[in-house]
């Protein structure tokens, strides 16, 4: 059975229930009374949930899409190598005095290092065109590589097959083509078995590439070809001022990546006759140390993002009390009569502060739409993914709301506070 604090709570909850009803009521009506000025407050919050949402929109999408072309790589990915990728306390007159590591200093590490589950000697060349009867896929990315390269990048192959190790050591002139350069010289066409000529060199299409999408990691796997690498060292040499050799090492999986490195250079250390005491000629460089960097520079955007966009909301915020105080002395006679039959001071306020959370709210979804608008278009625009998330959405939501209850307490406030009387004479 139900008792009387029981009933009493219930009915103070009517109570509540009527009271907001009437507060949105009166909200509502006092925003659709004046629609210039209701537009015009509206403004600066929307402006201001459009700037912040949009950074943060942008940060979060670059930062997925730089994973997301990271994902096929293990973090713990080591680049050996004679430069650094970053910023480095080595000197930089020194760093270019550091001899390239070489096909031989690959084959001996790999046969070595037992941390190591993969090594891949790659070299770094200029863009080539690649020609198929009267067609031709321009500045395509070249990537000599020994055939470890498939296992290391986790490479997808949506027809044909990748070059094996037999191939990868004899330089045989086959080529895995990247989508994009597969459609370029074949269309639909089936390319394999099909001659391409690179380096004025026929080649075998053995392979291509699925789909990977444009990649902010330097160029996309679409734009590129694959080729053994010994194939443009049997040609070019060695010692060509055009190639940079690096190579590539993946640990073994679960194992201590600084471990590994630490064997890397030891035994990179013996093999070039580097004493005790003297300093390392070689750079090697741990992929999580990179993503690492990345985390911190997402941060720092987003954390200006916030202050960028935070001065529109103080503004925004800034016009929405001002209206709110305008409208509470062009309402101060409906005031005075209102609580003249009885409202209480916590139906006032709640009527003001209603009245400003639904004009920030009203503000803000427009600019979150603003967002996605902007979201669709880039997205289709640039061929770059851009993600207006859930996070982003209540995240907008939730700052359109705190902004209402900030600006409209204090005139909500003074517009409980006032005298009956004083408020009816003053709106006569």
């Amino acid at each position: 059975m139900l008792n009387f604090t029981h009933i009493n709570t219930l009915y103070a909850m009517l109570l509540y229930l009527r009271l907001l009803k009437e507060s949105f009521a009166f909200a509502m009506n006092a925003l659709t009374s004046n629609k210039l000025r209701t537009f015009l407050s509206l403004l600066g919050v929307t402006i201001g949930i459009f700037s912040i949402i949009a950074v943060l929109a942008a940060v979060d999408s670059l930062d997925q899409k730089i994973k997301k072309d990271l994902s096929s790589v293990d973090k713990n990915t080591m680049y050996l190598k004679s430069f650094s990728f970053g910023p480095s306390t080595i000197p930089r007159w020194k760093i270019q005095q550091f001899p390239d590591v070489t096909y031989n200093e690959y084959q001996s590490l790999k046969e070595s290092v037992t941390g190591a589950q993969f090594l891949s000697f790659q070299l770094f060349t200029k863009n080539e065109i690649i020609r198929y009867e009267n067609k031709s896929a321009n500045d395509v990315s070249m990537k000599p590589a020994s055939y470890e390269i498939a296992d290391i990048e986790a490479v997808k192959i949506a027809q044909g097959r990748f070059y094996n190790e037999a191939e990868s050591n004899a330089g045989t002139a086959v080529v895995v083509l990247g989508y994009e350069v597969a459609q370029a010289l074949f269309g639909s066409d089936n390319p394999l078995e099909k001659k391409v000529r690179i380096y004025g060199q026929r080649f075998t299409v053995i392979g291509v590439l699925e789909k990977q999408g444009s990649g902010m990691m330097g160029p996309s796997n679409d734009t590129s070809a694959l080729i053994p690498v010994n194939f443009i060292r049997r040609v070019y040499g060695d010692n060509n001022a055009s190639i940079t050799p690096i190579i590539i090492i993946k640990p073994q999986p679960g194992s201590d990546s600084e471990a590994v490195k630490a064997e890397v250079t030891q035994k990179l250390r013996l093999l070039r006759g580097i004493r005790a005491g003297q300093d390392d000629n070689f750079m090697i460089d741990i992929l999580s140390a990179f993503t690492d960097l990345i985390d911190g520079i997402v941060s720092v955007l987003n954390v200006v993002g916030w202050i960028i966009a935070g001065f529109s909301l103080l503004v925004g915020g800034f016009g929405i009390a001002n209206i709110m105080f305008v409208s509470v002395k062009e309402r101060t006679g409906l005031i005075g009569i209102q609580k003249s039959l009885g409202a209480k001071n916590r139906f006032i306020l709640m009527q003001f502060l209603f009245e400003a959370v639904i004009l920030c709210l009203i503000g803000g979804l427009v600019g979150l739409l603003m967002v996605w608008g902007v979201a669709v278009i880039a997205t289709k625009a640039f061929d770059f993914e851009f993600i207006l998330s859930a996070k982003n959405i209540i995240l907008g939501t939730s700052l359109s709301a705190v902004i209402g209850l900030l600006a409209g307490i204090l005139p909500a406030i003074s517009a409980s506070k006032l005298d009956p009387v004083e408020a009816i004479r003053s709106g006569m």
